[in-house]
């Protein structure tokens, strides 16, 4: 798969991420007892507009394209281990998996620590 095409999942990605974000938050505000969903939205909203702006930078060769692209993957993967477990722990009473909240937050953090090394290193030619 090319750069491009893979640019235009993590896009699509990010547009789901939002789209969920504001759902979640919604459900927050009319639900009794939802902190989980907010926290879960918060992540979202945030992530999703942060794998925009990393692409856009990635596009615009203010940062190394795979290192960039790679940020964005972890980003992606690392919001939706998070939300997903706080998410699921809300309505269905049980986890993604042993530590999926704070594996998905570490790999957030990591995938930030990313974005500052994309940014470090060189771009490459065109």
């Amino acid at each position: 798969m090319t750069r491009t095409g893979i640019a235009r999942i993590l896009a699509a990605f990010a547009g789901l991420m939002g789209a969920a974000g504001v759902a979640l938050a919604a459900m927050a505000a009319h639900l009794p007892d939802a902190a989980r969903l907010g926290s879960a939205s918060s992540m979202l909203l945030f992530h999703a507009a942060a794998v925009l702006a990393v692409l856009a930078l990635t596009g615009r060769r203010v940062l190394h394209d795979r290192i960039g692209l790679a940020a964005s993957c972890a980003m992606v993967i690392g919001v939706l281990l998070f939300a997903g477990d706080l998410t699921l722990r809300q309505f269905a009473g049980y986890s993604l998996f042993p530590m999926a909240a704070p594996t998905g937050g570490t790999l957030l953090i990591a995938s930030w620590l990313v974005v500052a090394l994309a940014a470090a290193w060189p771009p490459r030619a065109p």
